[in-house]
């Protein structure tokens, strides 16, 4: 064996083993949420009732009829 495969086949090997160590600790972490379970945000709630029906908005253009072409899509004159 020469000393270049020697050393291809350590880092290959150290590669390996330093990807096994972080999969490892990342499955073997505990649930993240477990640390956050009881913090509070500080939002203020205001419980109030619903309205009975929704508001009924109709959209309208505000261009009638058909809007002209930009000079670059216009056809020859004539």
């Amino acid at each position: 064996m020469k000393v270049k495969d020697v050393k291809l086949f350590a880092v290959v090997g150290g590669s390996a083993a330093v990807t096994a160590a972080a999969l490892g600790v990342a499955v073997l972490q505990g649930p993240a949420s477990s640390v956050a379970g009881d913090m509070q945000t500080g939002a203020t709630i205001t419980q109030s009732a619903a309205p009975s029906t929704a508001p009924q908005e109709v959209a309208t253009p505000q261009i009638k009829g058909p809007a002209p072409l930009p000079s670059e899509e216009q056809g020859l004159p004539g």
